[in-house]
């Protein structure tokens, strides 16, 4: 048993494992966008590129995934979104809108290859007439209301439907980044709505018309509360007082030396 005058332990070092684990923790909760900003430091303090690498190899499919990054295509042929939804390994990812398996370098984020979808991967003529319509029309909405904005249409189940009357489903994934700003905002919101079943020309104007009504909407409310943020959320965040509990005294400020010493290195007054 150690007496009260034993000098405490020193910390145990870190293993190379724990330090991966926080890097990778910072590398994939960096903000949308700025996530080589984050690694240029986490590299830097680590300075130990083994376990850099280590936790990038794991952080940035995290992050590329969900922040549903847009990579170019090798043959210009458009942009692939790094989504869940399109991910058939942890390198390789569906692009619906060209019918083409792009492979991906995530620390570079960059698209280094495709190929031809395999007809395995793709939706059945059925099936991808209604995505293709309504890919397309989401597109013009996109481009119209995001000019930066990226979208993708994917069939989650039921893609080998040859006819009416069987199920299938869709997901749209949408990629849009708002710069520019020093506050973070993550909001989710679910809604519901439906539509009848029509021709794959009429379901993609009326899904289209929904989208746009709901989020006409959602923005809208978005407006608002940033007109009251400055007067509530912000306001709440900030102390209300110093920690001397007393406001500061603006209507004498020449109590204090740091303004009787700029008072007197400006000559001001005199």
């Amino acid at each position: 048993m150690a007496d009260g005058g034993d000098e405490p332990d020193e910390a145990e070092e870190l293993s190379g494992r724990q330090k991966a684990e926080i890097a990778k923790w910072f590398l994939a909760n960096a903000p949308a966008g700025e996530i080589h900003y984050v690694a240029k430091d986490v590299r830097s303090i680590l300075g130990d590129d083994g376990i850099y690498e280590m936790a990038a190899a794991e952080a940035y499919p995290v992050y590329n995934k969900a922040h549903l990054i847009a990579l170019q295509m090798p043959d210009r042929s458009g942009d692939v979104l790094i989504t869940a939804y399109g991910e058939l390994d942890k390198n390789n990812y569906f692009d619906p809108r060209t019918a083409q398996v792009a492979t991906v370098d995530h620390v570079k984020q960059v698209c280094i290859n495709v190929r031809p979808a395999s007809d395995e991967e793709l939706p059945s003529p059925y099936i991808d007439e209604f995505r293709g319509t309504l890919a397309d029309e989401l597109s013009k909405y996109v481009g119209e209301t995001y000019p930066k904005g990226t979208c993708a249409v994917y069939c989650i189940s039921g893609k080998d439907a040859e006819g009416p009357g069987a199920d299938f489903e869709f997901v749209i994934v949408g990629s849009h980044y708002f710069e520019e700003g020093n506050v973070h905002l993550d909001a989710k919101n679910e809604f519901k709505d439906s539509t009848i079943f029509q021709s794959p020309e009429d379901c993609a104007a009326s899904i289209t018309n929904i989208i746009c009504h709901i989020e006409t909407e959602f923005m809208a409310s978005l407006e608002a509360s940033y007109v009251h943020l400055p007067d509530t959320t912000f306001k709440d965040l900030r102390r209300k007082l110093p920690v001397t509990r007393t406001l500061f005294p603006w209507h004498n400020t020449l109590q204090f030396s740091l303004t009787r010493d700029i008072t007197r290195e400006l000559e001001i007054g005199q």
